[in-house]
């Protein structure tokens, strides 16, 4: 009789100790949350983050760094840190990159004291980077909340990529072939927003609702890097 009171009384304790750590949870400062917003090109990535900004939603931005020239009216430490080869190389050669790939040629990556510094702020943190990126960053950080961003349909995609006017035929196919592979890494992602032409607000709210969901978790997620 005296080994199940004890034994019931552990449970108890066991039991009350659990909830203690669900009460001391729930009541702790929500931590940010790290939003990683991939696709294939020309989904819509800087449109979206550039129309979260413009709306003035509450996030930090972190800019992803590339050994590419810049576009017109991009600007360094806004679109892009734009780096050397010999540059980016050294970073790499000194992790002080969370992930890097080659993408079309061009090295691509995201410092990771750039990641520090935006979650020390406390805000929300999002992040841009192509599907290759976004599937690292999810293996070194796996309570990254990932969201791939589409169109509407593969004719859409096509017909962006042309209007944009940055790539030779051959560019362009290559484009789409890469856009069919990320294609089928869908399932490795959180979420899916699809970016219809003429609607971009709607794909913001959705990556707004997304973010609002999560900070609704009854275990918030915690990013340490």
């Amino acid at each position: 009789m005296k080994d199940t009171q004890d034994a019931a009384d552990c449970l108890r304790q066991a039991q009350d100790e659990l909830l203690r750590q669900a009460q001391d949870e729930f009541w702790r400062e929500q931590p940010p949350l790290l939003v990683v917003i991939s696709g294939p090109s020309g989904a819509g990535k800087d449109s979206v983050v550039l129309r979260m900004k413009e709306r003035g939603e509450p996030f930090d931005f972190v800019v992803t760094a590339t050994d590419r020239a810049p576009r017109p009216h991009e600007l360094h430490g806004v679109d892009y840190y734009f780096y050397t080869t010999a540059e980016f190389e050294r970073m790499i050669a000194e992790d002080e990159l969370v992930e890097h790939a080659i993408v079309y040629g061009q090295h691509k990556g995201v410092p990771k004291a750039h990641i520090r510094q935006a979650l020390a702020s406390g805000r929300d943190v999002v992040m841009r980077v192509d599907v290759q990126g976004a599937k690292t960053v999810k293996a070194l950080l796996p309570e990254a909340i990932t969201i791939f961003l589409n169109c509407e349909s593969k004719e859409e995609l096509v017909a962006r990529l042309r209007e944009r006017r940055t790539e030779s035929e051959e560019a362009l196919a290559q484009r789409l072939e890469t856009a069919r592979e990320e294609m089928a890494l869908i399932p490795a992602f959180d979420y899916v927003v699809v970016n219809a032409r003429d609607a971009l607000d709607a794909a913001v709210d959705d990556v707004m609702a997304i973010m609002r969901a999560e900070h609704c978790r009854a275990v918030p997620r915690r990013v340490s890097l």
